[in-house]
């Protein structure tokens, strides 16, 4: 089933309440941030920092998660850029952003996940800030979300060697119960990174 297909129901399949990693690390989003959300799904993320006063472009690349989205910031009176886009094809060097949000991005083979993290990298302006939520490996025991191969999950290391140049505030694994929809329920194995670009 392509992600399309998946987004093709009435349903938010990751619910709509914003990432519980967003909203416990609130007080370090920027005030009116220029914002991106990569791979954005059905807008939970983006339509909350729009709430929040960021001004938010978010991507993804299901038409219709784009939809859906569209249709829950219009409920929410929020008005973010709302794109259609692969990971792959998103243009990192168009604009500099104070706030880059990645959560579950973990579909990213190695070698993809990369060049991806070096498209976050250059997309986050001098001085600005990189949320990045996803699973560790041992994600993969508990089964309840994320891709089934451990090699596509972050650990401490991992994160610490993929981006040496920025500040790090926050890196934190940890378990917790999630209630993020269908796709992300039950017992998880989380890890947050939270790291600021040189001026």
């Amino acid at each position: 089933m392509t992600w399309d297909q998946r987004y093709a129901t009435d349903t938010y399949v990751f619910g709509t309440a914003p990432s519980g990693f967003l909203t416990a690390h609130a007080g370090l989003i920027p005030h009116c941030a220029r914002t991106l959300c990569v791979a954005d799904g059905e807008g939970r993320n983006s339509v909350w920092l729009a709430q929040q006063g960021c001004d938010v472009t978010a991507f993804d690349l299901s038409p219709n998660a784009i939809a859906k989205a569209a249709k829950l910031a219009r409920d929410a009176d929020v008005a973010p850029d709302f794109k259609v886009s692969t990971i792959k094809d998103w243009p990192w060097d168009a604009a500099p952003y104070d706030l880059v949000v990645a959560v579950f991005i973990q579909f990213l083979n190695p070698a993809e996940r990369a060049t991806v993290f070096d498209g976050l990298l250059r997309a986050v302006a001098p001085g600005g800030r990189l949320m990045l939520h996803g699973y560790t490996p041992k994600q993969v025991d508990y089964g309840t979300g994320g891709p089934g191969n451990p090699d596509f999950m972050y650990t401490e290391t991992l994160l610490r060697d993929a981006f040496p140049d920025l500040t790090i505030l926050r890196l934190d694994s940890y378990e917790k119960d999630l209630d993020e929809g269908a796709g992300h329920s039950g017992r998880s194995a989380l890890i947050d990174l939270i790291a600021d670009a040189p001026a």
